[in-house]
């Protein structure tokens, strides 16, 4: 059996259309309730709602399924109460788990989630040229490092970075226009994806505040007791909680990162013995430290593995802390051993009986190339270049099952 194939879609507002993702050949939706606020619930009504409209062409007479399904949650957000544990941090966990009660009851039994502080993935640049034309998402540490503290002006900030890195953000801050910086601004600040909200440089930093007496171990800390409190109510409800690894990781804007490294994960998967309790295998994320083993993580931790984002980030040798999203067999992932081994786990899972034996997947950022260049997406999330990512990681697939049926 393969892995199941998804595709991330952010709702009526995507301009991809469901009938578009059909053709690019998956089967599963990936996709999140953008419209309800962080902290409400996910009522049953507008889960419903969602999960018709993913799975029925109600434009035809009579309605025809689209062949799709509503596999995977991404994300359901975390509210920064929670993070931090203060205010109604109480209030929003209550909120979350009957959220997660509501899905559960619905048949979607998969849920995404992230414990990043105040931002999600964070690039600098969302149009990083490539050598055939196309464009690709970007971080460079020592733009970040600018931001920081030129446009942002983060009491202390300097002390986050080495002296080469200030050095490089001084000579790249003195060269931009007023009209650079405040894109670059926006760039960083983007909100949650699929969200229509970022943050001004105001609002970053009342939000950064909350956080300056909250060490990493504080924050995981905070993470064991929120999971100690949702794990149980996933397990009642047949839900699979897959948290999201920090993108890109390591700190930001002096704000605590907790999931970077396996360490890390392996911390995580303890706070709570619970197969309910797993993660999302983002060999993205993870592969942007490159300490990070990918394919030994799977072997390691497969049994945890509840969703998977498969892209492959490469590194600017000459530029320490700068990467740019490869093509997804390309860059520095071992595309190869890390499908094999997710397809290894798959057939373990399928010899153990486990009903959750099939693996979602999806093709994660796929470059802006051809007629996309001329379209407005949501950074990383456009058409061609995701469809030419499934395609790719489709034909590795099936060379790795004839391969091992040999």
């Amino acid at each position: 059996m393969s892995l199941e194939q998804t595709w991330r879609w952010y709702g009526p507002e995507d301009p991809i259309l469901i009938s578009e993702i059909r053709q690019a050949g998956a089967t599963g939706i990936v996709h999140a309730l953008h419209h309800v606020g962080i902290g409400e619930v996910w009522s049953v009504k507008n889960i419903l709602d969602r999960k018709r409209m993913i799975e029925w062409d109600d434009t035809k007479f009579p309605a025809k399924q689209t062949g799709l399904r509503w596999s995977v949650v991404e994300s359901v957000p975390v509210h920064e109460n929670i993070k931090t544990r203060q205010g109604e941090f109480q209030q929003y966990i209550e909120a979350y788990k009957e959220t997660i009660q509501n899905l559960g009851k619905c048949g979607i039994s998969t849920i995404c989630y992230n414990f990043m502080p105040v931002l999600d993935w964070t690039r600098t640049n969302f149009e990083y040229e490539m050598e055939d034309g196309s464009t690709a998402l970007f971080f460079d540490i020592n733009v970040l490092a600018a931001f920081d503290c030129y446009i942002l002006k983060r009491p202390n900030a300097e002390r986050s970075y080495s002296e080469a890195e200030i050095s490089a953000a001084k000579k790249f801050y003195a060269d931009l226009t007023e009209t650079e910086a405040h894109q670059l601004a926006e760039t960083i600040l983007m909100g949650l994806p699929g969200s229509e909200k970022g943050y001004s440089l105001e609002e970053i930093q009342t939000v950064i505040d909350t956080y300056r007496d909250i060490s990493p171990q504080q924050l995981k800390n905070n993470l064991a007791e929120f999971l100690k409190e949702i794990i149980p109510v996933a397990e009642e409800a047949g839900v699979y909680m897959a948290i999201h690894p920090d993108d890109p990781p390591r700190p930001l804007l002096g704000l605590p990162r907790i999931l970077s490294t396996e360490k890390d994960l392996s911390e995580l998967l303890k706070m709570v013995d619970s197969p309910n309790n797993g993660f999302t295998m983002c060999t993205g994320s993870y592969g942007a430290n490159p300490e990070n083993d990918l394919v030994g993580m799977i072997k390691r931790y497969g049994s945890k593995i509840h969703f998977t984002h498969l892209r492959s980030t490469k590194f600017l040798g000459d530029r320490p802390g700068c990467f740019y999203e490869a093509d997804h067999l390309g860059g520095d992932a071992d595309m190869y051993g890390i499908v094999r081994a997710l397809i290894e786990e798959q057939k373990k899972r399928i010899a153990q009986g486990r009903k959750d034996h099939q693996i979602p997947m999806r093709p994660d950022h796929g470059h802006r190339m051809l007629d996309d260049l001329k379209k407005e997406h949501y950074p990383g999330y456009s058409l061609i270049g995701r469809l030419k990512g499934l395609a790719e990681l489709r034909g590795l697939e099936m060379g790795i099952e004839r391969t091992l049926l040999q």
